[in-house]
Order: C-alpha cells, then structure tokens, then sequence
C-alpha cells in the first residue's frame, strides 16, 4: 500500500474526522485533492470508495455505523437516518432493521441497495448529529416509527428514550401538537396530551 504524503494524509483524517472515517469528492475538491489523487490513494488502498463520491479513510478506525454515516454522505446534507434505523443509533429498543431507513427531501431521486428511501421534509429542529450520524431526533424518529412498525417496538422505544433522559413526555407532546394525526400518534406513544378547552 502506498501511503499518502504527510501533508495529504493530514488532510484526509482532517475530512474524515468529520463524518466518522467518511468523506465527499466535493470536501476533499475543497481541501485542494483532485479527482485523480482520489483515484490513485483508492488504488493504493489508503483509500476506499464505498459509493459514488464517498470515500472511507481506510486506516481511520471502523465506525459501528460507518454505513448509515455514508448512506447520509451519499444522499446530500438535507438527508437523515431515520425510523427504525435511527432506533438502532440511539440504542433504543434493540431495533436491528434489515436495511437502513433514511429520510430525504423530496426533491432526491438517487436508489441505493440495502436503503429504503423516504420523502419528507425535515424541518431544522428536527434533525441532529448522534455519534457522528445525521439522524432524526428522538422525538421525530418516535413518531416515524408510530406509523411504519409495531406496537410492541415502539413502546419500548418510547419506555426506553424516557428511562434514559433522550426525552420527556412534555417534548413527545410538543412534537406531535402540530400533527394532523397528533390524536392517533399521542395513543400509539401512550400520551395524554393535553385538553384544550373551547372558548364560549
């Protein structure tokens, strides 16, 4: 194996620090490596390529969800693991999907094997950074999950997330009141929201 130059490999840990062992073709075109520098470290196996313009530092140490961070790389910035594979990021509920969820904007129109796709929006306050994956929040991914698994996952998803301080009742409550179904997923997470009395 042929090893980058000092200065090279210094900038591909600085790129992959960032995502986990990860990085794009655009970060690295924006640290000043080339296409055909890529292409040669890949071919002296400092270097994989695990998806078109993804990268993984091969001597960066292995990330338990290296394929999720790449899957998020690959779909863009607006993207997020999502529903039961953000379970599996948190820890939550022992929730081991046979293929990585992720939610992307409408807009995306990339197919990828092993991913399931889907298209919403995601708002701001709706997205975070988990050991270095792209992920919906615990709020969010509770409520994906209230429509697409069953009920015994989720509750212990929601039993777990609450024992372990990722969230509280009053923060599930706030997510789900502005929600057309906020009625059936308060049920589905076993919430009481609160009444809101009509004015005379």
């Amino acid at each position: 194996m042929q090893a980058p130059t000092a200065p090279t490999s210094r900038i591909f840990y600085e790129l992959a620090a960032r995502h986990g062992g990860f990085f794009t073709t655009a970060e690295a075109s924006q640290a000043g490596i080339s296409y055909r520098q890529l292409s040669y470290y890949v071919a002296s196996e400092a270097l994989e390529r695990v998806s078109h313009g993804v990268y993984r530092l091969i001597d960066y140490p292995l990330h338990p969800h290296g394929d999720m961070i790449a899957a998020t790389l690959w779909a863009g910035p607006d993207s997020a693991i999502s529903h039961e594979s953000a379970l599996a990021v948190y820890r939550l509920a022992s929730a081991m999907p046979p293929v990585i969820h992720l939610t992307v904007p409408s807009s995306f129109r990339g197919r990828r094997d092993g991913v399931r796709i889907h298209h919403e929006k995601l708002e701001p306050d709706e997205r975070r950074l988990w050991d270095d994956v792209p992920v919906t929040t615990v709020e969010r991914t509770l409520i994906d999950v209230s429509r697409s698994s069953d009920r015994s996952l989720l509750r212990d998803a929601v039993r777990e997330s609450l024992e372990q301080g990722l969230s509280t009742r009053r923060r599930l409550a706030d997510a789900i009141s502005c929600r057309e179904d906020r009625a059936r997923i308060a049920r589905d997470l076993g919430l009481r929201l609160p009444t809101v009395r009509k004015s005379a």
